[in-house]
């Protein structure tokens, strides 16, 4: 969401915003019903501000004549208020969800493309190494290491559905815990969020496509099922499952303001993800590259309104998986995401690729997302200028920190050996109590 006198001023820019994102927003209409929005309220002003003149002039009324002259009249302006009304809520509400779709602006070093075949390469750590060897994938690899479990999995929770055993549990808790003490390192605030939460973390973070959630768009879980409230109430209220714990950590200062002094805000929260992975029917069908459900390390960060802190926090957060990168010994690369593969809220975004040898390409490990505050408007937190005194609104960025399959598939597949075994990477030795996993029977 942008502030509408931003909209207003710079059409321009919101113009190139929607070409260059592909987007079908139709910002004519939406400035048409501006104007008729800001004339109905200047009218119901009016209407207001003439009852209240009316409410004084009966109290000065001389005669009784006057008096019932003031009242007729009065009766006629609130009629003319119950009208507008209606009409002017209805304007406003529709104002509203149409505010949810103007597509932010991009930045100017973003580069310009018509889909992901143009998101442009701006590092890589290695030139992936050829194993001497025909590399197994990691779908191989989980069996025979009895380490993940794909038939049972989808048995018990139907597609997509997988179970970690064995040394694949507390290689993937191990990857969580390292992450997360890693952020703390870094002087990130640790937090395990909610996972099941109201429309506000979705509609405000922008995990809904609207303001309202559309299950033909929304790759997100909903669930209907009515709960006790403490006073024995039964509330009907949607709840739904997060993505990530982006959303749940956005809002954690929704409808706040904040002590600019304390900016920047750094935290980072481990959950489990629900992805319903919609629109991706077809793709990656088998093993664990695209999923329903996974841990991850979010990385969030509240900040000032100034677009270069912002620019070099967006650098920090993704240094910071970067080293995780390095240190786990998995080859990567950094993209920087092009204009027609930005979401409608992102003003700029950089995502990692890990190599993944056994699927013989580079597989997206995380993204990084610098949104401004287009969602902060959403969520409404603000913050005091310390020098100006001025309330605005914060800027919000988010970055992966690890997100638990694909770390798992790209350790599985850069570290495994001839002999089918996978040596296990060296911060991670300790969480696992070992450093190789080695072919076992799969147990029955």
């Amino acid at each position: 969401m942008l502030d509408i006198r931003f909209v207003r001023e710079n059409e321009a820019l919101i113009r190139e915003a929607i070409t260059l994102k592909k987007s079908d927003f139709d910002l004519d209409a939406f400035l048409s019903l501006d104007q008729e929005r800001v004339a109905l309220l200047q009218e119901f002003e009016e209407l207001k501000s003439l009852k209240n003149d009316i409410n004084d002039l009966i109290a000065q009324a001389k005669t009784p004549e006057e008096r019932t002259e003031i009242i007729a009249k009065g009766k006629e302006i609130k009629q003319k208020t119950d009208e507008l009304e209606p009409r002017f809520r209805e304007t406003t509400e529709r104002f509203e969800r149409l505010s949810a779709l103007v597509p932010n602006v991009v930045s100017s070093d973003t580069p310009r493309g018509k889909d992901d075949s143009e998101n442009v390469e701006v590092f890589r750590s290695e030139e992936p190494k050829p194993l001497d060897f025909t590399p197994q994938d990691h779908i191989a690899l989980g069996t025979s290491l009895d380490i993940i479990d794909f038939d049972r999995g989808a048995k018990v929770a139907g597609y997509r559905g997988y179970y970690l055993k064995n040394e694949g549990a507390l290689l993937v808790m191990g990857l969580m815990a390292y992450a997360l003490q890693k952020m703390a390192s870094k002087g990130f605030l640790p937090m395990i969020p909610p996972t099941l939460v109201k429309p506000v973390p979705p509609v405000g973070s922008g995990y809904f496509k609207g303001t309202e959630y559309d299950p033909e768009v929304d790759e997100i879980y909903r669930l209907a099922a009515a709960e006790k409230e403490a006073d024995g109430a039964i509330n009907r209220e949607d709840r739904f499952l997060v993505g990530t714990a982006e959303p749940s950590l956005l809002a954690y200062h929704a409808g706040e303001v904040l002590d600019g002094a304390a900016l920047p805000m750094r935290l980072a929260g481990f959950s489990q993800c629900y992805r319903s992975e919609i629109g991706s029917y077809g793709r990656d069908t088998k093993g664990m590259y695209r999923v329903h459900e996974f841990f991850k390390v979010e990385q969030v960060v509240l900040c000032a309104a100034d677009m270069r802190e912002a620019d070099a926090l967006q650098t920090e957060m993704m240094g910071i998986s970067e080293e995780m990168h390095r240190e786990l010994g998995i080859p990567y690369r950094k993209l920087q995401i092009c204009t027609g593969d930005l979401g409608a809220g992102k003003y700029r975004q950089f995502d990692l690729e890990a190599w993944m040898p056994g699927l013989d390409r580079w597989g997206e490990t995380g993204s990084s997302s610098n949104f401004l505050d287009w969602q902060s408007r959403r969520l409404n937190v603000k913050y005091t200028d310390p020098e100006t005194g001025e309330r605005k609104h914060v800027y919000m960025l988010n970055n992966t920190a690890l997100p638990s399959p694909r770390i798992l598939i790209a350790i599985l597949e850069n570290y495994q050996q001839a002999d089918g075994s996978v040596m296990i990477p060296e911060v991670l030795q300790p969480y696992v109590g070992k450093d190789r996993i080695v072919p076992k029977a799969a147990s029955k």
